[in-house]
């Protein structure tokens, strides 16, 4: 449930005590929060966004009777408020047949890429904001000069990878972590990628040399991976708007929960 009610977007920084609606939310619950935003460029007000977050929700379910006042919100009745209070449309079949149709990249088979990259690790010991700068002015750079490309691997790389110009070799579909894999597969680029990819773990400038084409699967055997995949996007655009009528009808101070961005992840 945490990560579906997770804040993010674009909010002004914040100070002083976090209260929604008067009821205070104390430093001890922020540190606490705190270290599942450490990869987030500004972890204080993302623990303050998610926490205020949560606490509108608790607030409405209480509103509702599905809550008593002074407990907190479990995923049963956070489960119970969203279906009270979202009607979420299924997908239908000629919604998936349409996906399938516009993203056959997804849904292809034994395709192969050859890849290179140059890492910027997360780690302790370099700020998140220092970092993406450094990453960000690297593929300028590289961009810029596609030929320096293995030379900058070999010296700014934190992959093993750096000791052979950044080189990945073949990669399959299911190689690498997801947010990778929808970099290197889900289109249709060579050459550098014209933006960083994100992952677990850091930011990679990414250089794809060449791809190979697989095998489409058949609709009907990915139709029921396509609806989930649907209604999970659906679920999550409603619950936006959701949570931006309740942060509007509130009184919410030490953080602002901004209208652009995702308020719901």
């Amino acid at each position: 449930m945490d990560h579906e009610y997770e804040a993010a977007g674009a909010v002004a920084a914040s100070a002083g005590p976090l209260r929604v609606n008067g009821v205070s939310i104390d430093d001890t619950a922020i540190a606490d929060e705190r270290v599942h935003h450490e990869r987030d460029a500004d972890p204080d007000t993302e623990a303050r966004r998610a926490l205020a977050i949560r606490e509108l929700l608790r607030q409405r379910a209480v509103a509702l009777g599905l809550l008593d006042e002074g407990s907190p919100l479990d995923d049963a009745t956070f489960d119970a408020l969203i279906d009270r209070e979202l009607n979420l449309p299924q997908p239908t079949r000629a919604d998936c047949e349409r996906y399938y149709a516009q993203h056959p990249a997804r849904f292809t088979r034994n395709d192969i890429v050859y890849a290179s990259h140059i890492l910027f690790a997360v780690t302790g010991r370099v700020p998140l904001a220092r970092l993406r700068f450094q990453a960000e002015e690297t593929l300028r750079d590289v961009r810029a000069a596609p030929e320096t490309f293995e030379q900058v691997a070999r010296e700014q790389s934190n992959c093993p990878s750096s000791a052979v110009g950044g080189s990945l070799g073949q990669l399959l579909r299911g190689d690498s972590v997801p947010e990778f894999e929808r970099a290197l597969f889900d289109g249709a680029t060579l050459g550098i990628l014209p933006s960083l990819v994100n992952t677990r773990f850091g930011f990679h400038v990414v250089r794809i040399e060449r791809r190979i084409e697989g095998d489409l699967r058949p609709f009907d055997e990915v139709e029921a991976d396509i609806a989930a995949f649907l209604d999970t996007r659906v679920r999550h655009k409603a619950m936006q708007q959701y949570v931006a009528v309740l942060a509007g009808q509130a009184v919410i101070d030490g953080v602002e929960l901004g209208a652009s961005g995702p308020l719901v992840q």
